[in-house]
C-alpha cells in the first residue's frame, strides 16, 4: 500500500514540476501582455524556446519585456521626460527647435556680413 502512495506522490511532484516550469517561463509573456508590448508574442515564442536551451535566454526575455512601457514606451526617463507627449506637444516642442536655429542661423549670416565688410579693401576715391 505504502508503495502506490509513494508512487502517487512521486506523480503529484513531477506533475507540479512540470507545471511550475512552464509557469515560470511564462512570466515574460505576462508582463508583455499586461504593458501592452508590440512583440508580446515573440516573447512568449522565445519563452518556449527557452525550456529547450535550458533557460539561458530567460533573463533576457524579463528585461525584454520590462524594457517597454504604454506610458512612455522604451528606454528609461526620469522627471518630465516621463510624461508623454502628444503630437501637438511634439509639432511645438519642434517648431520652437527650429525657430531657434533660424535665429541662430540669422545671426551666423549677420557675422558673417560684417567679417566680409571689415577685411574688403577700401575703395580709393
Amino acid at each position: 500500500m505504502l508503495d502506490y502512495v509513494a508512487l502517487v506522490i512521486l506523480v503529484l511532484v513531477a506533475v507540479a514540476l512540470v507545471y511550475g516550469i512552464i509557469a515560470i517561463h511564462d512570466i515574460p509573456y505576462r508582463l508583455a501582455r499586461a504593458r501592452h508590448h508590440p512583440q508580446q508574442d515573440a516573447i512568449q515564442v522565445a519563452g518556449w524556446v527557452s525550456l529547450f536551451t535550458l533557460h539561458v535566454i530567460w533573463p533576457f526575455l524579463w528585461i525584454w519585456a520590462m524594457a517597454y512601457r504604454p506610458d512612455r514606451g522604451w528606454g528609461i526617463a526620469a522627471g518630465d521626460e516621463a510624461a508623454p507627449a502628444g503630437p501637438a506637444a511634439t509639432i511645438a516642442a519642434l517648431e520652437r527647435r527650429v525657430l531657434v536655429l533660424e535665429q541662430r542661423d540669422l545671426v551666423l549670416e549677420q557675422r558673417d556680413l560684417v567679417l566680409e565688410q571689415r577685411s574688403a579693401p577700401k575703395a580709393s576715391a
